[in-house]
């Protein structure tokens, strides 16, 4: 289903965000974000149409233009759709892609099922790069440039026990972050990975009570992580701010994948 906020723009400074798996969690978090920052936002959902249709309300809210559809990511033909829906209702490219959709299982290496497996690679790994692919392909045809900002994990850097197929599924994205920005740099296409460590939302919340306390005694920073410090990251790599910046990732994780665990010394490690 398809529902939106059908006023038409046709101002040349139009701002034009697509953020997957934008109907919850952070995702949903940085669509209303972007929207108050100026941009019109559209976003993919899987099965959850009221978190979807709540966040375009409060992108409506803020004066900005909304748009949404299902749209399951690991598929091309749901993608290009979705994209082309997006360039008619709003009558511009994209000039941001925020990969955020992903899934995951939790399954020790010896138990995994391969159903399993397939779903968190098409959707991570499969889905970021068919969104990328279809979004650069109009930012090249409308000659508008753009960002493409791939939302990773710690598991980019660490493997997670239990998390095989999500800890593949982000390390690919981290090397699909580079290639793609190698080839789409000529075209004015930047293409950056933002990985957070522990973010605090509703769901970490309700799936551990102490998820705050527990990630930031770790944290060299000595504090949690939110939705607003992922949204900084990606605000910095879809502005001119960040102009000269491609094929990177930056972590924003208090600094907890950086420190390195030291069998005798933990001095970064903050006591409560």
């Amino acid at each position: 289903m398809t529902n939106s906020n059908h006023s038409q723009s046709n101002d040349l400074d139009t701002k034009l965000a697509i953020v997957t798996g934008g109907s919850s969690g952070i995702g949903a978090e940085l669509a209303v974000s972007l929207a108050k920052a100026g941009w019109d936002v559209a976003i993919t959902y899987a099965g959850n149409e009221q978190g979807a249709i709540e966040v375009t309300q409060a992108i409506n809210e803020t004066g900005q233009r909304s748009f949404y559809q299902r749209c399951d990511v690991g598929y091309s033909e749901q993608v290009n759709d979705f994209v082309a829906q997006v360039v008619q209702h709003f009558s511009i490219a994209p000039t941001l892609l925020v990969n955020n959709a992903g899934c995951q299982t939790w399954a020790p290496f010896l138990e995994l099922k391969e159903e399993d497996w397939d779903k968190v690679i098409r959707t991570n790994l499969k889905g970021c790069f068919l969104f990328s692919q279809a979004v650069a392909r109009v930012m090249v045809e409308h000659k508008s440039g753009g960002a493409i900002v791939n939302i990773g994990s710690g598991c980019n850097k660490a493997p997670f026990p239990n998390l095989v197929d999500y800890t593949a599924s982000k390390g690919g994205m981290e090397m699909l972050t580079r290639s793609a920005a190698i080839e789409l740099g000529k075209y004015g296409i930047r293409v950056n990975c933002v990985a957070p460590g522990g973010i605090e939302i509703a769901r970490t919340r309700e799936e551990a009570p102490d998820y705050a306390q527990t990630w930031g005694k770790v944290a060299p920073l000595g504090r949690v992580g939110f939705p607003d410090d992922i949204f900084n990251a990606v605000e910095f790599l879809a502005t001119p701010a960040s102009s000269f910046v491609t094929g990177q990732t930056i972590w924003v994780d208090g600094g907890v994948f950086t420190a390195p665990n030291w069998p005798y010394e933990q001095s970064y490690v903050v006591e409560n």
